[in-house]
């Protein structure tokens, strides 16, 4: 089999191994259907089958993605007969808020539960200088990755997110915020930005991501530029090439060690998928350009990838790509085995990648009082009975 086959078979297994933690149906016990999550096509069908004409499903795009309202009757464009025909099959949801909890930074860690119960963490992550700010959205209850430096990891996988659930999360923390309707142009937006570092691994999620995405790009509603979205992703190869060709978004690559049997222990994945072919997907990822670079998270941990061989090594393996390289100090979670690397071992690891050219920003660890830092998620609900 050619390379193109091989990696066109193995995006079928994983889509249809997706299927296996698909989400429950967007309804309500009483039958009637969430329109959050739905795409244009989609809305315009349930306006259909409901007698009414394609421009309803325009009007109610625009109240609901960019007016962000969450009840028929503020729709001030439609008459009272309909808002209440609506109102009988319809909803415009958002996810139940569980948990709000503020950092002493100012980050704001959210615990969303859904219809089912099941919960995600959500994180508000303020700039700290400028009026604006990045949504850090989860994509899976739990995850399948088990990496080890990470909290997550710990949390079996229990299902995928809807693009409603995706969505959702950005639209609640919007309206905990009450940035509605949204800015339009050069309008500066509190919620800036959107990174799909969460809970989960995007990739294995791909087609209620890519929905969600798309409704958050359309220029009619949320209208985020793909610029300011960011997807994260462990390595999921075959995924990462249909990713780049049908969203375009920017890319970071939770990288952490540049030896395959490091990743191997640290990323499980990388057993799967080892540097070589990660990196080689990167060099193929579309979107990736001077102005729009690739990045490569490293978390540093303590006398594990630290070195300056290690830094040395990672400089030769991103060589010629577009990219800059976020350094993470470790974040502690209970239970963890791993140390953070110390500051004079971050700052020479720093030093090496600057010195060949590249961006080396050590992330200041935001939200650790409330373990919302990068790593520290965790659902802290369970499934009720």
């Amino acid at each position: 089999m050619l390379v193109t086959e091989l990696t066109a078979t193995e995006r079928e297994r994983i889509l249809a191994k997706a299927a296996l933690f698909a989400p429950p149906a967007n309804v309500l016990p009483d039958g009637r259907r969430d329109l959050v999550g739905l795409s244009r096509e989609e809305l315009a069908d349930e306006m259909a089958k409901a007698g009414e004409k394609p421009f309803r499903a325009k009007q109610l795009w625009h109240w609901i993605y960019h007016q962000g309202v969450r009840e028929f009757s503020a729709m001030s464009t439609i008459a009272r007969p309909l808002q209440e025909k609506l109102a009988e099959k319809f909803v415009i949801s958002r996810p139940e808020v569980a948990a709000d909890q503020l950092s002493q930074d100012e980050t704001r860690k959210f615990l969303f539960r859904f219809r089912d119960h099941e919960a995600v963490e959500t994180v508000y992550i303020p700039d700290p200088v400028e009026d604006r700010g990045a949504v850090c959205i989860s994509s899976q209850v739990g995850c399948t990755l088990s990496c080890r430096f990470c909290h997550t990891g710990t949390q079996r996988l229990a299902r995928n997110l809807s693009a409603a659930e995706i969505v959702g999360q950005f639209m609640a923390a919007r309206d905990a915020y009450s940035e509605w309707p949204s800015p339009k142009g050069e309008t500066p937006r509190l919620l800036s930005t959107i990174v799909l570092m969460g809970m989960g691994e995007p990739l294995y999620n791909y087609e209620n991501v890519a929905k969600a995405m798309k409704i958050i790009m359309d220029g009619e509603g949320i209208a985020l530029s793909r610029r300011r979205i960011t997807l994260s992703t462990s390595g999921v190869v075959p995924m990462m090439d249909k990713a780049g060709e049908e969203l375009g978004v920017n890319l970071a690559v939770s990288l952490h060690a540049v030896r395959d049997e490091l990743r191997d222990e640290l990323v499980p994945l990388n057993r799967k998928y080892p540097i070589a072919e990660l990196i080689a997907a990167c060099r193929r990822y579309p979107a990736a350009s001077n102005a729009r670079r690739i990045t490569f998270e490293y978390v540093m941990l303590k006398d594990l990838n630290d070195s300056e061989a290690d830094a040395r090594a990672l400089v030769k393996l991103i060589a010629g790509l577009p990219a800059k390289v976020n350094l993470i100090p470790f974040n502690p979670w209970p239970g963890s085995t791993y140390e953070t690397s110390t500051p004079a071992a971050i700052r020479k690891f720093a030093d090496i990648v600057m010195d060949a050219g590249y961006a080396a920003p050590v992330r200041t660890p935001r939200g650790q009082d409330i373990l919302a830092a990068c790593g520290q998620l965790k659902s802290a609900v369970q499934p009720q009975a």
